[in-house]
């Protein structure tokens, strides 16, 4: 009887089991074809992995794959291959099914290089182009983009002070040298001196130096260079980090905190805010306070969105509140004043440490918002549009007194509305092709309400440009580019002039029709410009072997002049002098050649970069001499047009002498030459060598100790501007000196850090720094204030740095 019912049971579970297996339907097909999401080629040896089986093929050489004998349900499979962005799908079989899957193949990993380990995609192919990462941008976290670009070889900074640093690339700054923010080309009152990019280097991932007009997608009057930060790209994994930094500086008594703090989720949605603080009171030189140099500074960012392979979103908003002291001493009465200042070693205001920040200072802000949008298109590419407002509000005061004393003198609005579309093609094999239009609308209003003449006027600025470059990846050892961009440019002004003034220019000669009302003592007009500016740059890599590569560019730039070179006239309160711009300057046109070489060996690196740029109606501006106000007697700086050249060589050397020691090596010269008036060109930084020792020992908490040695000479080659002037007091003509430069000087620097483990999600880097150690006075020749006093003598930095 046992062995009967075990019988049976048996037999119940085979046939129950077998009809089970019948159910299941086990016979079903998958198959499909893998291609190249870019051209639509088939993917040869693709692999196909259903993981839940632990079943593999591989795709044939027309791309096609077949999985047999599989039951109903749901499967996940993955696709993969090699230098392909792996993709896994999910299907529920239910009968025989054939997809086309899509690979992300080949294109982008040609466009990146390798810097300390970390893959960072170049901006351009050929150009004279330097990385600086994160690391490097964290010790800068208290200073400006200034401080932190000029650990670039041939990258100098022309400064109002030290709070106020703007960048010089090869010798050449200001409008010529293009700031573009998470992709927004900033649009700021950049044309003074003393006025710095509205920027915090905070909220930078990273921040690429392009040397010339090396990229057309931003514009083609970077007749100096370009310079691009890129906030930390979202990496599409669920994770939170972020870090925060704080620091105190002796030298002023500065401190500053920033934060910043990521979000990303596998799905493709992220969001990033950075938050930031920097505080100082009069800086100090070797033998003085230097009064009324404190600052301010406040920041903050928000970006998110959403990204995938395919598509996606961002939405950016930025703000930063600047207000910033300028030097009391830089600011002069009357000629004698300036005379004795400039004779003077010490300023002739000298006060005791003060945080208070009064006149002559800036308060400046800036508000960024960006929306942008990208999608990505079988066989074609990526489209991508963009919108980015802007509102720049600059104030300067003066030292003014009664009912005035709390007014601006100077009270600018500008407001930017942009608008681009742009299309990358990369579809054909072994070519990329970028093509690109965009759109700008700028309103400025002068505030009349000063009580003070408007320096700069309201106006209307229209510009729209449309640009193509094609990238071209020869073989494994050549690649090269080319694009071509135009632009126009219209400018539509409303400015009163002097009648005095007017005639005295010849204007009534040469622009009698656009006075739109004539008051007696000064004439309302409308000045309209239209500039019509064709741009090239094209170049070659070639890679000689793995160790060897050399490059060359060219570029041509057309650049017209900005508002402050046409129509600036009046007092420039801020910069203390009188500057008179010219209706008749026309635009720059820049022809640039540049050629590099670099070689890359486990030991040595080394960058050596010539150019040569010849630019012709060059826009300078030079000092002519005095002029009384009812606010004193000023120095008259006028704009001016000239052929000139530039040329120069930069050189960076990179040994590493043993496991733990490296030496660097970084210089630069500019020679710049007035070919029409055979005159040297007025700032152009002298001859600098920067020599770094730095030893390193990662096993022990990421130890770092660095010896920096600078050495800038006298600059020889400058142009004579002095200019004689009468001085009532002692009835006698006297020398006004503006143009000798000040001598040659040495500075030792040292810095330390070291990374501490605080728990499995969180470190500790503490940094320490001296610059100037031996407190040595010096005046830098591109220093607006070396007239009045010395910069800045020892600072010492304590940081601390959270990683969490």
């Amino acid at each position: 009887m046992k062995k009967n019912m075990k019988h049976l049971f048996i037999t119940a579970i085979t046939t129950l089991l077998g009809l089970l297996v019948h159910g299941q339907n086990c016979d079903i097909i998958f198959s499909g074809k893998i291609v190249d999401f870019h051209n639509g080629e088939p993917i040869i040896d693709a692999t196909v992995h259903v993981e839940s089986l632990d079943i593999y093929t591989t795709t044939d050489l027309d791309g096609k794959f077949i999985l047999k004998n599989l039951c109903r349900g749901p499967l996940k499979i993955t696709f993969s291959h090699l230098s392909c962005e792996t993709k896994t799908i999910e299907i529920d079989l239910i009968e025989n099914l054939e997809r086309t899957i899509y690979l992300e193949h080949h294109v982008e990993e040609l466009e990146t290089i390798v810097v300390k380990g970390a893959e960072v995609k170049k901006k351009t192919t050929a150009a004279q182009e330097t990385i600086i990462k994160t690391d490097v941008i964290d010790d800068y976290s208290s200073g400006s983009l200034g401080d932190v670009i000029k650990q670039v070889s041939g990258v100098t900074s022309i400064t109002t002070g030290s709070k106020i640093v703007k960048p010089v690339i090869n010798g050449l700054h200001s409008s010529r040298v293009l700031v573009v923010n998470n992709n927004v080309r900033m649009e700021d009152q950049d044309w003074g001196i003393e006025h710095a990019p509205n920027i915090d280097v905070n909220a930078a991932d990273n921040i690429s130096v392009i040397k010339g007009a090396g990229t057309l997608a931003y514009g083609g009057d970077a007749i100096g260079g370009v310079v691009i930060l890129e906030p930390k790209h979202p990496h599409l994994v669920d994770s939170l980090f972020g870090k925060t930094i704080t620091g105190f500086q002796s030298n002023g008594l500065g401190y500053n905190i920033s934060s910043s703090l990521h979000k990303t989720f596998e799905s493709g949605w992220y969001a990033n805010g950075v938050l930031g603080y920097k505080q100082n009171g009069d800086l100090k030189a070797p033998d003085y306070y230097l009064n009324n140099t404190g600052s301010k500074s406040f920041s903050a960012s928000l970006q998110g969105g959403f990204k995938s392979f395919e598509k996606g979103f961002e939405v950016y908003l930025s703000h930063i509140d600047n207000e910033i002291g300028i030097l009391s001493a830089s600011h002069i009465g009357n000629t004698e004043d300036l005379v004795n200042a400039i004779n003077n070693r010490e300023p002739l205001v000298n006060e005791d440490f003060s945080y208070r920040i009064k006149a002559p200072k800036q308060d400046v802000n800036h508000t960024l918002l960006k929306a942008t949008g990208f999608k990505r298109f079988k066989s074609f590419g990526k489209l991508n549009f963009q919108y980015d407002y802007q509102n720049n509000q600059r104030f300067e005061y003066d030292k003014r007194v009664g009912s005035d004393k709390n007014k601006p003198a100077v009270d600018l609005n500008l407001q930017t509305h942009s608008l681009r579309t742009d299309v990358r093609v990369d579809k054909l094999e072994g070519y990329i092709m970028d093509f690109g239009v965009s759109g700008r609308f700028q309103d400025n209003f002068a505030n009349p309400d000063t009580g003070v003449r408007r320096l700069i006027p309201d106006y209307e600025k229209l510009d729209f440009g449309i640009y193509g470059i094609v990238k071209s990846y020869f073989n494994d050892k050549l690649t090269g580019d080319l694009g071509v961009r135009y632009d126009y440019n219209h400018i539509d002004a409303k400015k009163y002039y002097k009648t005095s003034r007017w005639e005295e220019r010849g204007y009534d000669e040469d622009f009698s029709d656009i006075i739109i009302d004539d008051l007696g003592t000064q004439l309302l007009t409308n000045p309209k410009f239209s500039f019509h500016n064709i741009s090239l740059s094209t170049g070659l890599l070639y890679n000689l072997n793995q160790k060897n590569e050399v490059s060359f560019n060219y570029s041509l730039s057309s650049r017209p002049p900005n508002p402050s070179e046409l129509f600036s006239d009046g007092l420039h309160h801020s910069a203390a002098r009188i500057e008179l711009g010219d209706l008749r300057i026309n635009k720059e046109i820049s022809n640039r050649l540049g050629l590099s070489y670099r070689l890359n060996t486990k030991r040595i690196v080394m960058n050596l970069e010539a150019y040569f740029n010849h630019i012709n109606d060059f826009i300078y501006i030079k000092p002519t001499g005095t002029e009384a106000t009812i606010r004193g007697t000023f120095p008259v700086w006028e704009y001016f047009q000239t052929n000139a050249i530039l040329t120069g060589i930069d050189a960076s050397f990179d040994v590493l002498l043993s496991n733990n020691w490296n030496f660097n090596n970084k210089s630069s010269y500019v020679y710049g030459q007035d070919t029409k008036n055979d005159l040297p060109v007025i700032d152009i930084p002298s001859f600098r060598l920067s020599n770094t020792l730095s030893y390193s020992k990662a096993n022990w908490k990421d130890l770092n100790i660095a010896l920096n040695y600078e050495f800038v000479a006298k600059q020889n080659r400058y142009p004579d501007y002095s200019f004689e002037t009468y001085i009532a007091s002692s009835d006698s003509y006297v020398l006004v000196d503006i143009s000798t430069p000040p001598a040659a000087y040495n500075l030792f620097n040292l810095s330390a850090d070291a990374t501490f483990d605080i728990s499995n999600k969180m470190s500790l880097n503490v940094m320490a720094a001296v610059e100037n150690i031996f407190d040595t006075s010096y005046r830098e020749y591109l220093n607006r204030l070396r007239y009045f006093a010395d910069d800045t003598g020892r600072n010492i930095t304590v940081q601390l740095k959270f990683n969490y």
